[in-house]
């Protein structure tokens, strides 16, 4: 995969290293990892002119993404 604007690893840098083991050994943190992922790619076709489903929501889309940031920093800075 190329790169991915708002990446965890480019909003968590203090975190890079720790990303993988955490996201291996903690269930929760993985869920989370892979909705934000999937909340990312769905703003990033949205801001690439894929309007193949008009009932995105832009504006809730990029809330989600900050609320599933806060929970992820959270979670890091417990491991």
């Amino acid at each position: 995969m190329g790169h991915m604007p708002h990446a965890l690893r480019e909003e968590f840098p203090e975190f890079a290293e720790k990303l993988p083991r955490i996201e291996e050994s903690d269930g929760h943190f993985r869920r989370l990892a892979e909705e934000y992922r999937s909340v990312n790619r769905a703003i990033l076709e949205l801001e690439a002119g894929d309007e193949t489903n008009p009932h995105f929501d832009e504006e809730g889309l990029r809330k989600k993404r900050l609320f599933l940031k806060d929970e992820i920093y959270a979670l890091l800075k417990e491991h």
